[in-house]
């Protein structure tokens, strides 16, 4: 551009200028040629002097600007100066356009996938623009920044990097009993608006670990420390979560909250060992309880299923033994119905059957006294078992049932008791 500025203005930029590399003196004497067949037939033989160049563009400056010719012929005057100026205008207008064109073309941006860019006219936000290519007021106007809204962040509590470079003053704190834990945890976000993330904060990565400090030390504050301790860790980092939710949004800083994960929970190294020695008393405390609730398991069980069966069986018991002598006493009375109708015959039946009953479970030996028999002794109980064994290979002849029931009798009585009994029933 300065280029052609030079030559609308009748600045000679060719090797074969007479006038470069010529003293000062004389360049001031002579005019300034205008014929281009004349230069371009003279030939220079030593490099343009920038200098002698910086001059002759200030001399036919300031003869623009004041007027006058400065020099040379006087009827020529005229004509050289309307056709300078209009070729000065020329020259200017152009290189106004074309700095008006790269400024305009200074307000193209371009904003990448999962970015939101964020304008500013005079430093105050205007509005935000899309991935893609995107134009603005070029400076000083309008400006942008250029927020990613989709990476994950991610700010630590408690330690840095690693569990083991810890922070004591960030994760120690106190539970509600009274105890000092030690609790590291990080906290992933992302952005939900780019104009309040850059307008509303300062200090933004601090301004989230801040809140997520303030955020546990409220949970822990409110819990006992077993419970942060073992059970609750999940219960602890989800209300951590929606605690700093509510708070990042009544900043309106634009913070999405999205996952909070419990890197360590633990006592002080300074009291670990009690603590352990704390922790192992507790276990045990809770195995012996628990043996204690298996053994009365079964135990309790068992005693009410005896007590249950005993309840029963004396039920049944009971329920047997009225049973047995409301029949005892029915049947009494029925015999005594029977006996008042007929004496001799009830006495013979009861008598039979007494002795029915007591030969039932006794031994039976039949005696032959009465014809002298040698035949003293008879197994009966023994014979009868044999024939039911062997039915088919021997066939044991019994006594008559009279035989049987006389030979009874008279094992059970001596013949004088059964002779007066026969007596006594003929008197009768």
């Amino acid at each position: 551009m300065l280029v052609t500025l030079f030559r609308k203005l009748g600045v000679k930029f060719s090797l074969n200028d007479p006038q470069w590399g010529r003293g000062s003196k004389e360049d001031g004497k002579r005019p300034a040629p205008n014929n281009d067949n004349q230069r371009d037939n003279q030939r220079a033989d030593g490099p343009p002097d920038l200098d002698q160049l910086w001059r002759d563009f200030n001399q036919r400056l300031s003869r623009l600007l004041s007027g006058k010719k400065g020099g040379g012929a006087p009827d020529q005057g005229d004509g050289f100066n309307k056709r300078d100026m209009k070729s000065t205008g020329i020259g200017v207008g152009l290189i106004a356009a074309v700095v008006v064109v790269l400024w305009l073309a200074s307000g193209f941006f371009i904003v990448q996938e999962g970015q939101t860019g964020v304008v500013m006219t005079f430093g105050r936000y205007s509005h935000t623009t899309l991935a893609g290519v995107n134009w603005r007021w070029p400076a000083p106007i309008q400006s942008h920044e250029t927020v990613n809204v989709s990476q994950v962040r991610t700010v630590e509590i408690g330690y840095r990097g690693s569990t083991k470079n810890k922070q004591p003053r960030e994760s120690l704190m106190l539970t509600d009993d009274e105890n000092i834990i030690d609790i590291q945890f990080a906290v992933q976000y992302t952005l939900k608006n780019a104009a309040d993330w850059i307008f509303n904060n300062r200090g933004q990565e601090d301004m989230v670990g801040q809140v997520a400090e303030t955020s546990i030390r409220e949970i822990v504050g409110k819990s006992k420390m077993d419970f942060v301790l073992y059970e609750g860790r999940e219960k602890v980092a989800l209300d951590v979560s929606q605690l700093m939710q509510q708070i990042l949004d009544r900043y309106r800083s634009g913070v999405q909250i999205t996952n909070v994960t419990m890197q360590g929970v633990q006592p002080p190294e300074q009291v670990q060992a009690a603590f352990d020695d704390a922790v192992k008393a507790g276990q045990d405390r809770e195995r012996l309880k628990n043996e204690g609730q298996a053994y009365a398991n079964d135990v309790i069980p068992k005693a009410r299923g005896a007590a249950s069966r005993l309840i029963e069986e004396s039920g049944a018991y009971r329920a047997r033994v009225v049973a047995n002598a409301e029949g005892d006493a029915s049947r009494f009375k029925q015999v005594l119905t029977e006996y008042q109708k007929a004496p001799a015959v009830t006495r013979d039946r009861m008598y039979l059957e007494t002795m029915q009953q007591i030969f039932a479970n006794t031994t039976k030996v039949m005696v032959d006294a009465k014809n002298g028999s040698n035949m003293l002794y008879l197994p009966l109980d023994k014979l009868m078992s044999q024939t039911a064994a062997e039915p088919a290979k021997s066939t044991v002849t019994l006594p008559t049932p009279a035989a049987v029931g006389a030979a009874e009798v008279a094992v059970a009585y001596p013949a004088d008791s059964r002779a007066r009994d026969t007596r006594d029933r003929e008197v009768r």
